[in-house]
């Protein structure tokens, strides 16, 4: 898949890997690292988003997914099941590159 980068459309100076036309508004990381500050009580939503910033760096999924949670309280089956399945493959690929 082609990936190119685009400005961030919250401060239009960062630039934002994107991978296709239909990331619209693709925001960078320190427009959204004050969205990603919160307290999470649950013991097992605290182990889950416990990974290196590296991750939410490079992820906008991965970030929407932890502001959802910070923001409802809660998140669906699915979306932890491919938040795991991400960070196990970026897991995986960092181990290949050491």
């Amino acid at each position: 898949m082609a990936q190119y980068k685009q400005r961030c459309s919250k401060c239009k100076k960062n630039f934002v890997l994107v991978n296709s036309w239909r990331d619209r508004n693709p925001i960078c990381y320190e427009c959204q690292k004050k969205d990603l500050e919160g307290e999470i009580t649950d013991p097992a939503m605290k182990k889950l988003f416990d990974i290196p910033d590296d991750f939410y760096l490079t992820s906008h999924f991965l970030r929407n997914i932890k502001i959802s949670y910070l923001k409802y309280g809660k998140i669906s089956e699915k979306q932890i099941e491919f938040f795991q399945k991400t960070v196990d493959e970026m897991l995986e690929k960092q181990k290949d590159n050491s």
